[in-house]
């Protein structure tokens, strides 16, 4: 087996796969007017890439990075590029971008001393010379400068929504201004834009609040527009403080960390660099658990407040930390407080989290007011919302199964304590075969992917022995990965959900039922990535191939707690195929039942990006089809009918050109009356929608009765088990799903079930 390698979406996606999730649709429709604040708060994921702070040999360390980042993709990457002037262009491109997508930093002007080294960093990357970065990096640093002037100024005075102005919303669209009158406009339209929208729903607020007066004969102060249109400005004016105080932050080594992942980025869109703080923060993502209290956090007013206290950790286990908390000082054990007011969310985050025993004294503000020192022990603190669950759904044919499934997360540090995405959904199938369901439903959409190993020992739970998926290295034969267990833990009908979110581990679980024929696969096509990563760790690279100056920075290093002075890079070295021989690369998993998707007419997945490998194909596996190999056409045929009927369904239809339309012209009025216009017609297709939903028959779910326990424990779990089971009975693909389940039930029933499943 390939321990440790894995499968999963990057940062660069995440804005791609907001898009995928059904229950946000209308939401994100409505408010499509923030897309640039979103911009705005990519910018600055992007800087949490970070080299060691407080190096004081930046020349060095950046040329020890650059070159052991190009050996190791020329060693391992799966097709590494050439370096020439297509490459750099590539990057340079990226960096630009990265730095201002919506082009409100750089001149024209700035473009035209920038575009010497659009053809050059090939060379520049071969000589060690950093001439481009060096420019770059200057230069971005006097715009922040000349921004945060022009921001301050025209904030500073009324805005005016009267007027035929309108502004365009995507940065691919927009042209560089021409010069610093440019820039400025450039500023005051999306200073403009953002005060509209904020002006506009302070404006409905009042509405709502006169409204209700008029029912309860309460007096409601009436703001006038000029005070509304203050209130909005000084609100913009807040946020826009906070992201220039974020940009101040913003160091030389964290900008050269973008550089560094444009080239890897350039390879292909999953090939990362990733520096010590980063690789920390994956690894907890993948495995769901790290070392602190357990206690969600949110910034506010430049405060650092508790938002929830999470069930069974360490902060709910000591009991005294509760929400609406506000963190003042952080000490570690009895060393002295640190003051962190004003401080950034995720450096106060750093200093709670450590290693596992170790005491966290937090100096906190009640809501009554009241101070206290509150002293934590860490411990590892694991993130629920992440692992596998299940419930009951009532059918007319019985009681059918589901389980959701967010990631295929694993333990990839191997501590013995981790949890396995495998392993959990074994457990909710064993759970829901004592239920006597007459079906399962596996709910793959927004799953990104994750552990390779997971996923091929996942499907072993539905098929008897064979192949997976196959997996070729650059250069090699493929070879397939088995599950060579005898006999199926559950082989009775099974439905699984995917949508355009649904990626990498996803796709090979999905591919591989259907291929076997085991499952009917249902919803929208997949992402399309086809890729394998692993991380591989720049120190070994470095050291291995650098075995004098290792031993030198190794003495220079001793007794430092940093054990990562370069990091890893998440590297591409591997595709994987479908059983058939086909690829998942850019084309995905086409479902064998399709139910109609908002954003079917938008081009997204792996193929919106440029550097994505290419689809082919190799010849196929030895398998065979499932003993009772599911035939999915006259399922989708009933399928068929009933969307056909469906009134949500046909609003998702009629939308979809809509939405297309919407993405085409990228615009939007900086006119009241406009604006609202286009709001309203937004909030009129959400309403119908929620009006439809609540004329329809709501999902009858239960929990499984092994779970109550748990659910039961506290207030917290069972709110959360509350709003879970509410999201998911007015899900009209759910609903529908269940219904194709029903359909595959009477004409495949289920049988006895073979077999073990050895944990």
């Amino acid at each position: 087996m390939l321990i440790g390698f894995f499968l999963t979406l990057n940062l660069l996606h995440l804005f791609q796969l907001i898009l995928t999730n059904r229950t946000s649709m209308f939401q994100f429709m409505k408010n499509k007017i923030l897309i640039p604040l979103f911009i705005v708060g990519a910018l600055a994921a992007f800087f949490s890439f970070r080299l060691v702070e407080g190096s004081n040999d930046g020349g060095d360390r950046k040329k020890k990075v650059l070159e052991t980042v190009m050996k190791t993709i020329h060693d391992e990457h799966f097709a590494p590029r050439a370096l020439d002037d297509s490459f750099s262009t590539r990057i340079y491109h990226r960096v630009i971008e990265s730095l201002d997508y919506g082009k409100r930093f750089f001149t024209q002007k700035d473009m035209e001393a920038l575009d010497k080294h659009e053809f050059t960093l090939d060379d520049e990357i071969k000589a060690d010379n950093f001439d481009f970065f060096n420019q770059i990096n200057e230069l971005f640093t006097k715009r922040i400068n000349d921004a945060e002037v022009m921001y301050k100024e025209i904030l500073s005075k009324p805005f005016s929504f009267n007027g035929n102005d309108s502004i365009i919303l995507s940065g691919e669209r927009l042209t560089f201004p021409k010069d610093d009158n440019g820039l400025k406009q450039r500023w005051t339209e999306y200073l403009k834009y953002a005060t509209l929208s904020k002006f506009v729903d302070l404006k409905k607020e009042q509405e709502k609040r006169s409204e209700n007066k008029d029912k309860k004969a309460d007096t409601v102060a009436i703001k006038s527009e000029v005070q509304l249109e203050k209130e909005a400005r000084e609100s913009v004016t807040k946020n826009q403080e906070l992201f220039f105080k974020r940009l101040r932050k913003i160091k030389d080594d964290d900008r050269f960390a973008i550089y560094i992942n444009a080239i890897t980025q350039s390879e292909d869109p999953h090939t990362d660099y990733l520096p010590p703080k980063d690789k920390q923060r994956f690894d907890e993502a993948m495995s769901g658990s790290f070392f602190g209290i357990g206690a969600q956090l949110k910034e506010e007013e430049g405060k650092i407040k508790i938002i929830a206290v999470l069930p069974g950790t360490p902060a709910k286990k000591q009991g005294q930390l509760k929400a609406g908390d506000e963190i003042q000082k952080v000490a570690q054990g009895s060393d002295e407080p640190v003051d962190v007011a004003g401080w950034d969310i995720d450096d106060v985050v750093q200093k709670i989290r450590g290693k596992k025993g170790t005491e966290v004294r937090l100096t906190v503000k009640h809501l009554d007011a009241s101070t206290q020192v509150i002293p934590i022990i860490r411990d590892a603190v694991q993130m629920e919302e992440t692992f596998a669950k299940s419930v009951i759904i009532k059918a007319k044919e019985g009681n059918m199964g589901y389980i959701y499934l967010p990631e295929f997360y694993a333990d990839f540090n191997r501590s013995g304590n981790g949890r396995r995405c495998f392993i959990d959904v074994a457990i909710e199938v064993e759970k829901l075969n004592k239920s006597g369901v007459k079906g399962i439903i596996l709910d793959l959409r927004g799953n990104g992917g994750g552990s390779l190993e997971d996923v091929v020992q996942m499907g072993g739970l539905f098929i008897d022995k064979g192949p997976m998926v196959q997996v070729k290295s650059s250069g090699e034969n493929a070879m397939h990965m088995d599950d060579e267990r005898s006999g199926t833990l559950y082989d009775g009908p099974l439905v699984i959900m995917v949508n355009q979110g649904s990626a990498s581990a996803s796709e090979i679980l999905a591919a591989a039922m259907q291929d076997y024929k085991r499952a009917v696969i249902v919803g929208t096509p997949t992402f399309g990535k086809g890729t394998v990563q692993r991380l591989v760790s720049l120190d070994d690279k470095y050291a291995r191939s650098n075995p004098i100056d290792a031993i030198a920075d190794a003495a220079t290093l001793n007794g430092s707690d940093n054990k990562s002075p370069i990091g890893s890079i998440k590297i591409t070295f591997q595709k994987f195929y479908r059983i058939n021989g086909g690829s998942t690369q850019l084309k995905g998993v086409t479902p064998d039942i399709s139910l109609p998707d908002p954003y079917s007419e938008i081009d997204m997945g792996e193929r919106r990006d440029k550097a994505a490998l290419q689809w082919d194909e190799i010849p196929a596996a030895n398998y065979e089809t499932a003993p009772q190999a599911v035939s999915a056409a006259p399922l989708a045929d009933l399928s068929k009918k009933r969307i056909a009927s469906n009134p949500s369904f046909k609003l998702i239809q009629e939308n979809a050109q809509k939405i297309k339309a919407r993405e085409d012209d990228n615009a939007s009025s900086l006119n009241e009356i406009a604006f609202r216009k286009s709001i309203d017609e937004l909030n009129a297709t959400s309403k119908k929608m929620e009006e439809i939903e609540k004329k329809g028959n709501p999902l009858q779910i239960i929990n499984v009765k092994e779970d109550l326990e748990t659910i039961n424990q506290d207030s917290s779990r069972i709110s959360k088990n509350a709003d879970w089971i509410k999201n998911l009975q007015k899900d009209i693909y759910l609903s529908e799903t269940v219904n194709i389940l029903s359909d595959l039930y009477k004409l495949q029933p289920r049988v006895n079930i073979s077999g073990d499943i050895k944990k």
